[in-house]
This record gives structure tokens, C-alpha cells and sequence, in this order.
């Protein structure tokens, strides 16, 4: 439990570091004193493995530090929708939708896509009336 929150706190402090301007800028600052120093090197081999063993690296080790956090906060985001599905008109059966499988989740993306289709298909109506109503406008103005 203890090595858990650790790696939690490490892993969220880090995200949040490697997400600033300054993280960025001191990036670039290597990159441009590892490039300066080329001549000094001869751009030799261990010259460049040097900064591609570093990079490869720190984004190895990256991919699971920002995966934890967004794993952390796809479900803390879940928990809220799930909140808001649960205190309103909606139904009930949308709750941990995320556990369905695929067919099923097919099945009801094609349920809403209808829905929304036939939505759509009001909207057009409107928009259309809405058109009439300024062409009847335009009828009065005419001698």
C-alpha cells in the first residue's frame, strides 16, 4: 500500500513537472548544449549515443508515468459521469458502460446514433421554417 501511494505522488508530481514551460525549455537547453558540444566530440559515436540513449530512456519511462495519470483520471472523470447519469433522466443501464463488450457497446452507439439522426432531421425542419419566416419577412418590404 505504501509503495502504491508513493509511486501515485511521484507519478503525479512528475506529470505535473514534465507539463510546464520550463520542462520544455530545459529540454531544449540539453538538446542545444548536447548539439554545441558536437564539434568538441568530433560528433563521434559516443557523442550521439549519448543523447539517444538518454532520450529513449526518459520517454520509456515517461509512457508509464503519464499512463498512470491518465489512467487515474479517466476514472475520476468516469465516477463523475456516472454521478451525473445517476442523478438525472437518463438511464440507469448507461452506468459502467465502459465494461460492456465491444457488440454491445455497438449496438447501443447505433441505438443513439438514430437518435440523433432523427434529431437531426428536426433541426433541418427548423431550420428550413426559420427560412420561410425570414422570406415572408422579405415578401412585405416588396411594392
Amino acid at each position: 500500500m505504501f509503495a502504491r501511494k508513493l509511486f501515485r505522488r511521484f507519478a503525479e508530481a512528475t506529470s505535473h513537472y514534465a507539463g510546464r514551460p520550463m520542462a520544455f525549455f530545459l529540454a531544449v537547453l540539453v538538446v542545444a548544449v548536447w548539439g554545441l558540444t558536437g564539434p568538441l566530440f568530433h560528433f563521434g559515436d559516443t557523442w550521439q549515443l549519448v543523447i539517444n540513449t538518454s532520450t529513449t530512456i526518459i520517454t520509456f519511462l515517461m509512457v508509464f508515468l503519464i499512463q498512470n495519470s491518465q489512467n487515474r483520471d479517466t476514472a475520476a472523470l468516469q465516477i463523475k459521469l456516472d454521478e451525473l447519469i445517476r442523478t438525472s433522466k437518463a438511464h440507469n443501464a448507461l452506468l459502467n458502460l465502459e465494461e460492456l463488450d465491444d457488440e454491445d457497446l455497438d449496438r447501443i452507439r447505433k441505438h443513439y446514433y438514430e437518435l440523433a439522426k432523427a434529431a437531426y432531421k428536426r433541426i433541418d425542419t427548423i431550420e428550413k421554417d426559420a427560412r420561410d419566416l425570414h422570406n415572408d419577412d422579405d415578401d412585405e418590404d416588396e411594392p
